[in-house]
C-alpha cells in the first residue's frame, strides 16, 4: 500500500507553502494521519507538525448534447494537508 499517491501542485497550495509552510497530497483512502505523517517524513526528510486530512466524493454529472445525454463521473480520493516546522520545505519540482 503506498500512502502518498502524488502532491498537489495549484496555486492556492503554492501561496499556503510560501505563507505557512504547507503542503497538499491526495493520499490513498484508508491512510490515516499518523501513517501520513510517517510517510512524509520518510519520503522527503522533513519534520511534520500537523496533518488535516479531507474525503473527496465522485461527482456524477449529466449533459445533454444533440447527439443525446452523456453523463460522467469524477473519482472519490483524499487530500492531505501537511504542515512542517519552520524553516524546512518540499521541492517537488526536485523529486519528480
Amino acid at each position: 500500500m503506498s500512502t502518498i499517491i502524488k502532491p498537489i501542485i495549484t496555486e492556492k497550495i503554492t501561496k499556503d507553502g510560501e505563507l505557512f509552510n504547507r503542503f497538499g497530497f491526495i493520499v490513498n483512502k484508508k491512510a490515516n494521519k499518523i501513517v501520513i505523517k510517517k510517510a512524509v517524513e520518510a519520503a522527503y526528510g522533513v519534520s511534520v507538525l500537523s496533518v488535516n486530512t479531507m474525503n473527496y466524493r465522485a461527482d456524477r454529472s449529466t449533459k445533454y448534447t444533440k447527439s443525446g445525454m452523456i453523463s460522467g463521473k469524477t473519482s472519490a480520493y483524499k487530500k492531505a494537508i501537511v504542515q512542517l516546522k519552520d524553516g524546512e520545505t518540499i521541492d517537488f519540482y526536485t523529486n519528480i
